[in-house]
């Protein structure tokens, strides 16, 4: 069961995947918090940084534009195997 915690000086209450799902709220979503008869009641207000679309952003590349592969130096982990 879900409890609330100490985050610093504030509060805080972790919602399990399921229940975010079925409320249509994914992270960095925008919400509002109410009580109602002693309950506390979260809204979805809007969806955050959905106004890009990879289209949108690939059609303002200039045309004469070319990739490059960049080196970020030597592995550190387990990703290269």
């Amino acid at each position: 069961m879900p409890r609330i915690q100490r985050w610093g000086n504030s509060q805080g209450l972790r919602f399990p995947r399921h229940v975010l799902k079925e409320a249509r709220i994914e992270v960095g979503d925008k919400v509002e918090i109410t009580v109602e008869n002693c309950a506390i009641v979260v809204r979805a207000m809007g969806r955050a940084g959905r106004k890009h679309t990879l289209e949108k952003l690939v059609a303002k590349m200039p045309n004469q534009y070319k990739p490059v592969e960049e080196d970020w130096g030597d592995a550190l982990g387990k990703e290269a195997r």
